[in-house]
């Protein structure tokens, strides 16, 4: 995709990237594939604003500011939420999801969840490298979802300007 196709899909707008830093090692993959397989699409890192809140249960409040500027054509959300013993991270994962759908749907700005939470994670060696590997694929994923969605609301725009 070359630079013409790239900024008719974010007609003039950025993307977002929010990031939790609980267990940001894994979650910086998941920002690490998604730049790279964006790249591959024409669209360069600058046009990437990266935001880092303290876990994933502030990113849907973060998507909500992001969202309601008016400036980001797409908001990706990435975070590692794990049964750490202290919580139940099956209610904070529900949350997050739930919260970051009721943002999309309320402010029209598309958000991509890169956020995992794993039924068994243990922080020994090869459980980080299979989730640091993992997270890369992902961010990968990610990158591949967003260029179908901004290709998506471009044609529906189109359609709607012809109509």
């Amino acid at each position: 995709m070359n630079q013409i196709i790239s900024n008719q899909l974010l007609g003039g707008q950025k993307i977002a990237f929010i990031q939790a830093a609980w267990h940001d090692d894994i979650v910086g993959q998941g920002l690490k594939g998604f730049i790279s397989e964006m790249e591959k699409y024409g669209i360069p890192a600058d046009k990437i604003e990266i935001f880092d809140v303290p876990g994933s249960l502030e990113i849907p409040l973060q998507s909500k500011w992001i969202a309601e500027t008016g400036d980001y054509a797409i908001i990706v959300a990435c975070g590692f939420v794990v049964d750490g013993g202290i919580y139940r991270h099956d209610f904070v994962a529900q949350t997050v999801i739930e919260g970051m759908m009721r943002v999309q749907l309320d402010t029209g700005v598309p958000i991509l969840s890169v956020v995992l939470t794993p039924h068994n994670f243990h922080e020994h060696e090869s459980h980080q490298q299979y989730f640091f590997d993992h997270l890369l694929k992902k961010g990968e994923e990610a990158a591949n979802a967003c260029i179908k969605t901004l290709e998506n609301r471009a044609q529906v725009m189109q359609e709607k300007a012809a109509a």
